[in-house]
């Protein structure tokens, strides 16, 4: 019997039985929070059990669409490595809203497992609920007499509250169920061992195919229950498990349901199935991940990267994976799978069948984006295994698994899943902690929402032609829209593109992208160009793009870099090599590029070096990269050399960058410059124009930064220098030697400042020795304290500070002083004891400092012997020294 006379003999029985037979609901769950997805048959019956809604006849059967990914019945990890369980499957049901119950229920069960499917009487087992005195439940009695009139009681068992309750969450219908199950094991198998002890075991050959629960009871938010008014019947039959049973086949696997497709993907990669553990495990996952992947798709759920759409990305990343590693996968496979399950199902869910080419592209695009940081995480992983070997507790360190996840887009599970197949573990502590990390990174920064793509042609492959020219024609690919806290943008993705993306220390382009279609032409800035996983994006803030989008399959784009901006961006980048082998040349060979930007404005390049580069070879540096750029070398470029015969031609190569097995070189001069680059350069030298190093520091430890300009920069750089020499010139009466009479004017300036200087240092003493003759006495605590508390005129905030401490000094002992002066036309206020006055808390100059500065609106603070204040208000010097009396009180 093959599973579609099956399935149809299900629903035909129970049509007869006069159910109405309904169709499979939507995978994706759109109106019910609890759940991202259907993970059982009832699901769509919810309203119905719950009394929200009326159901269309007391009696419907179906077949349900299933995925179990999330939440306690997560079975991804076990899928493909056993026989029994999978992401999606069909759930053959049948329902009684208030109709008939358990009587009827099994009855018909019984029928259809033993009438019409012919499954052998003696390997069914039937559980029933034993009771629970906890909750006052008491045994289903009922259901076991009713059993009694098919099977002997060896074979109705009694399960606990675990198995034999069913409930539709922490409150709503609930009750007790019955489960059939059937022992497929060996006659031989059979005699060692009664199946009545394998039942809820977990022996793959003695599984549950039906379960029929009985609602009958409510549970309250009190966690008490209530009979129900109306009792329903909820059943639900494991479709590919009933397939294995009536095909008489050990696996799920092995029947009609799957076999298609294992086939297919088998004699795609030339492997058979059932000879090699390994690859047969692939091949069940694969064949178990496309059809989750594909019905998800059909049913309205995109890949993403949250929610739903990240289920069905790991999903689908997890098949590509064990396709890549097992069965020598190399390029996309599995959306050409979509065309056999859309056939084979064409019949029962037609919904993927009329979405075929769409969903196949969907999985294509995919798999081109995740294949293309396999490789490498793939890569990295080796590596990783390798060295873990080496540890004793053979653990992946958390912040390597963090790494692949971050920087590759690697999941962790499957990170997990490599390393157990190697013996290994990961350290899931420290990448929860690098993950925690992240996150409070990922909060300062502004929060970004990605809409879907919206996907209109199929592309493998995005051409770049931006080493060659500077405009395109092209197909708009897909686009979508970026939301942040600042600003919302739209990403486009073209199958040719001139503009170059972000990347090597390179910006990306900006430009136009001119869409044209029969009946309009519109024109969208582009502000920038960025990489994702090697697909080059274009960013645009344009709402007019939205407006057009949806009419723009198969037009064509008009793609136009803004070409001064690139030739700026290429003659800094060509620079940049040019400043890299100067740097050696004159500093040695233990110069490594560590990092660099490359703008329109200027370039930036970072390198490893240990001391501060002097004036003189910083001179060295930009003269030879002058004389190069003068020299007007020709660029010498090679596309797609062998990495090996590049390194051989002595090309360097950055370390820590991965480069693949074909790269691209750069030269200029095959004995001065050559490099591994991705970038964009001048076809000569002579149009970098000139270069001037701007600055140089350090970066980091061991690491000198050097930022430059060249080209229109350099030009205008030197235009400005010498406008800004002229004025200098103009300002000393134009002397023939410049040098000289600035230096004239320095020293006729430092003569002129110590003569002040003499003026200023006079005129304080004369004020010190004013102050010293009208110091007051006042006996404060047994004390005679002597007292200057003044405004006084004095040119700046060292010569207040220079006169306190004079005064402190010449006073010596019992001595408060209090100055406030206006300096450039702000108060100041300064407080000094004399330390014998220290041992007393009530002289602290901190504390009066702070009192005083709140007449001149301002604040200060200081030592318990000197502070200072300085303030807003300069006509509250006045009141400040007068407040001194306050304090002494």
């Amino acid at each position: 019997m093959t599973s579609h006379e099956i399935r149809k003999k299900f629903l035909d029985f129970f049509k007869e039985k006069n159910h109405q037979i309904v169709p499979s609901a939507p995978l994706v769950l759109k109106n019910d929070p609890t759940l991202m997805f259907a993970n059982s048959g009832m699901v769509q019956f919810k309203d119905y059990f719950l009394g929200n809604q009326t159901p269309p006849n007391p009696r419907i059967a179906d077949t349900q669409k299933c995925l179990r990914v999330t939440g306690k019945h997560n079975d991804l990890e076990d899928v493909g490595h056993d026989t029994y369980h999978h992401t999606l499957f069909e759930m053959l049901g049948n329902w009684s809203f208030g109709d008939y119950f358990k009587e009827e229920a099994i009855a018909w069960s019984w029928e259809l497992l033993t009438e019409v499917y012919k499954l052998p009487k003696d390997r069914l087992y039937a559980t029933v609920f034993e009771g629970d005195s906890n909750e006052n439940l008491p045994q289903d009695t009922e259901s076991y007499k009713i059993w009694q009139k098919y099977l002997p009681t060896s074979q109705i068992l009694f399960g606990n509250k675990k198995d034999n309750f069913w409930e539709m969450g922490a409150v709503g219908p609930c009750g007790s169920c019955s489960e059939i199950h059937i022992d497929l094991r060996d006659d031989s198998e059979r005699a060692k061992k009664a199946g009545s002890e394998e039942v809820n075991k977990d022996n793959p050959q003695v599984v549950e195919i039906w379960n029929n629960v009985f609602m009958q009871y409510e549970r309250l938010a009190d966690k008490s229950l209530k009979p129900l008014t109306a009792q329903h019947v909820d059943t639900g039959m494991g479709f590919e498990r009933l397939c294995m049973a009536i095909q008489g086949k050990k696996s799920n696997y092995d029947t009609d349901v799957f076999q298609p497709l294992i086939q297919f993907v088998g004699e795609k990669c030339q492997i058979k199935y059932g000879e090699n553990q390994k690859t047969d495990i692939a091949l069940r996952v694969i064949a178990d991940h496309i059809r989750a992947i594909s019905f998800t798709i059909a049913d309205g759920q995109m890949p993403s990267n949250n929610g739903a759409g990240y289920v069905i990305k790991r999903i689908l990343r997890r098949a590509v994976r064990y396709g890549y590693t097992y069965l020598g996968f190399k390029k996309p496979f599995l959306h050409s799978i979509v065309p056999v399950l859309a056939s084979q199902f064409k019949d029962v869910f037609s919904e993927l069948y009329a979405q075929k080419d769409f969903v196949e592209n969907v999985i294509l695009q995919e798999e081109i984006s995740f294949l293309k940081t396999l490789e490498n995480g793939i890569k990295r992983l080796d590596n990783l295994i390798v060295e873990t070997s080496h540890y004793t507790d053979r653990k992946i360190k958390g912040k390597a698994v963090f790494e692949l996840y971050d920087t590759f887009g690697f999941p962790t599970d499957l990170t997990a899943l490599i390393a157990k197949e190697n013996g290994m573990s990961i350290d899931e502590n420290g990448f929860e902690a690098e993950m925690k990390i992240q996150k409070e990174r990922a909060k300062q920064a502004a929060a970004q929402d990605l809409s879907d793509w919206v996907q209109l042609i199929p592309s493998d492959k995005v051409e770049f032609v931006g080493y060659d020219t500077l405009i395109a024609t092209a197909k708009l690919v897909k686009y979508r829209q970026v939301s942040t806290k600042t600003q919302n943008f739209y990403q486009i993705v073209l199958d040719k593109t001139p503009f170059y993306a972000e990347s090597g220390g390179q910006v990306g382009d900006i430009g136009v992208l001119t869409l044209q279609g029969e009946d309009f032409e519109v024109k969208i800035p582009i502000f920038d160009t960025k990489k994702e996983n090697d697909l080059v994006i274009h960013l645009t803030q344009d709402k007019n793009f939205l407006k057009y989008a949806e009419k723009l399959q198969n037009v064509d784009v008009f793609a136009s870099v803004n070409a001064q901006r690139r030739n700026n961006i290429s003659a800094n980048h060509s620079a940049t090599h040019l400043l890299h082998s100067a740097l050696r040349e004159v500093l040695g060979n233990h110069i490594a590029q560590k990092g660099s930007l490359v703008n329109d404005e200027a370039l930036r390049f970072d390198f490893s070096h240990f001391e501060k580069i002097s004036d003189e070879n910083l001179l060295k540096i930009e003269n030879i990269v002058n004389e190069r750029i003068r020299q007007n070398i020709l660029l010498d470029e090679k596309r797609n050399m062998p990495i090996e015969e590049a390194k051989k031609l002595g090309a360097t190569a950055l370390f820590g960058e991965k480069y693949g097995e074909f790269v691209r070189v750069i030269t200029f001069d095959a004995d001065f410059s050559r490099e591994l680059c991705g970038g964009t350069h001048v076809n000569a030298t002579g149009k970098i124009g000139g270069l001037k190093i701007m600055s140089e520091g350090s970066s980091a430890s061991g690491v000198r930064r050097v930022e430059a300009i060249t080209g229109e920069q350099f030009v205008d750089y030197v235009q400005k220098q010498t406008q800004l020499l002229d004025e200098i010139k103009g300002f000393f009466n134009n002397p023939k030697d410049l040098k000289k009479a600035i230096l004239d004017a320095q020293e006729e300036k430092q003569a002129l400042r110590k003569k002040i200087e003499a003026l200023e240092g006079e005129a304080t003493q004369i004020l010190k020795n004013n102050l010293l003759k009208n110091v007051k006495s006042q006996i404060i605590d047994n004390q005679n304290i002597q007292i200057i508390s003044e405004i006084v005129k004095i040119p700046s905030a060292d010569a207040l500070k220079n006169l306190t401490f004079e005064l402190r000094q010449q006073l010596s002992a019992n001595a408060i002083i209090v100055l406030g002066a206006e300096i450039e036309q702000k108060p100041l206020i300064s407080v000094t004891f004399t330390d014998d006055l220290l041992a007393n808390k009530r002289y602290h100059a901190g504390n009066w400092v702070k009192e005083l500065a709140k007449a001149i609106q301002g604040g200060g603070g200081g030592h318990p012997h000197y502070a200072t204040a300085g303030g807003k208000n300069v006509n509250g010097l006045a009141e400040a020294i007068k407040n001194v009396e306050n304090l002494l009180k």
